[in-house]
């Protein structure tokens, strides 16, 4: 199967764009909102403090609108910030819809054919997005809603016409499906939460970036990201990711937007992640940091009949 690394790296957007009208009346102008802060709790004496601390440090910097969610079951561990608000999915909502899949089928007590397990390896693996459209489209809307009723995900929208990349997502939505894909529950199977696992461990190595930076040794990571730009809100750059080892377990959900490439969205990303790495398992060295030199772009896949997409920008692969 071609892997999306090997295609032209063509970026495409589906920002349109909508009439306001606009009074002329002169306002004055509203003070600049304070920004949200970074909430922790912890069953560890001062796991909760310093997790605050450095998350806050390590966005101090950076520009853009960042969300985060932590939960750690060890510890009884949860950091969050902007958790409620939401941001176009790009690809990493193909969990969700492979979630979805798995849902579907137990729930008709079958397994996965063939073909299914195929578009599904490279949905996750390679982030394919012609394998995610076939799956989207052979789910359809009804089963996928009937999933995220089931997850208990009440604020994630799916995209309309297709655009699944368009789906809108929320960190709190994002931390209870990996809650599901990580612990024992009565909506996806052992096998099920296996299988999710399998896939995002076996992630290709160029797209192993966001989450996993800075994880301790003796630690596993599983990991989805997403990253697509737009007229608006520049790139939105996202990362799942989930760890157990080193007497922890683990799952961490950073989605971002406003950031003036894709490179910055990742390095915020990665930020955020180091720090909770350090704090969390704080006695064992950190794997190196995977900085990505070559990655496939996201699409939004084209749908008969639906609006025109336009290109927002051509970005070489590196």
């Amino acid at each position: 199967m071609t892997q999306l690394r090997s295609r032209p790296a063509r970026l495409l957007g589906a920002g349109m764009a909508a009439g306001v009208l606009i009074p002329t009346v002169a306002a004055a102008a509203p003070a600049a909102a304070t920004p949200p802060a970074v909430a922790c709790t912890s069953g560890t004496a001062g796991l909760a403090a310093k997790l605050q601390k450095d998350i806050t440090a390590a966005l101090a910097s950076r520009k853009g609108t960042v969300a985060v969610g932590l939960h750690d079951r060890s510890t009884s561990t949860t950091c969050s910030l902007r958790a409620t608000s939401a941001y176009d999915s790009a690809s990493v909502v193909k969990v969700t819809v492979l979630a979805t899949l798995l849902w579907d089928a137990k729930k008709h007590n079958r397994y996965l054919t063939d073909r299914e397990d195929t578009l599904a390896t490279a949905m996750i693996t390679e982030s394919d997005n012609d394998a995610t459209s076939a799956l989207w489209k052979q789910l359809g809307l009804t089963k996928v809603n009937g999933f995220l009723t089931a997850a208990g995900m009440t604020l994630t929208k799916p995209g309309a016409d297709g655009y699944w990349g368009l789906t809108q997502i929320t960190v709190q939505d994002e931390q209870k499906l990996l809650g599901l894909v990580t612990a024992k529950n009565s909506v996806l199977s052992d096998n099920s939460r296996a299988y999710i696992q399998k896939l995002m461990g076996d992630v290709i190595p160029e797209q192993r970036w966001g989450t996993p930076a800075g994880t301790p040794s003796g630690v596993s990571a599983h990991v989805k990201n997403g990253w697509l730009q737009r007229a608006t809100h520049g790139w939105r750059v996202h990362s799942l990711g989930t760890f157990s080892g080193a007497g922890h377990d683990y799952t961490i959900t950073v989605l971002t937007q406003d950031n003036s490439t894709m490179d910055y969205g990742v390095a915020t990303i990665q930020n955020v992640a180091r720090a909770i790495h350090k704090d969390l398992v704080p006695s064992v060295s950190a794997q190196t940091a995977y900085v990505p030199t070559s990655r496939p772009q996201e699409a939004i896949p084209a749908v008969p009949g639906a609006p025109a997409v336009p290109a927002v920008s051509a970005v070489p692969a590196r």
